[in-house]
């Protein structure tokens, strides 16, 4: 089990998307995690997305920013090509 009492080593952040062809959104907060020496990660999450969430977590160290830029699926340029 994972031991509480250890401080986090990283932010934890979803993108909740937004808008008919869910191209926009922001990137939300929603707990803390840490990467431990044997590749173990835990996550605590206190809140997750209503709406949009894709099920993404981005884990980003505690002084660092989300990214600008959407995450984007493998097969969104194949749904833009067929609409073209």
């Amino acid at each position: 089990m994972a031991d509480p009492l250890k401080p986090p080593t990283h932010k934890a952040f979803a993108f909740r998307r937004e808008g008919k062809k869910m191209r926009f959104g922001r990137w939300l907060e929603i707990g803390t995690g840490r990467a431990d020496t044997d590749g173990t990660i835990h996550v605590f999450m206190d809140r997750t997305p209503i709406g949009g969430f894709s099920g993404y977590v981005l884990m980003k160290p505690l002084s660092a920013e989300p990214p600008a830029v959407e995450p984007a699926r493998p097969d969104d340029a194949a749904d833009d090509d067929a609409q073209a």
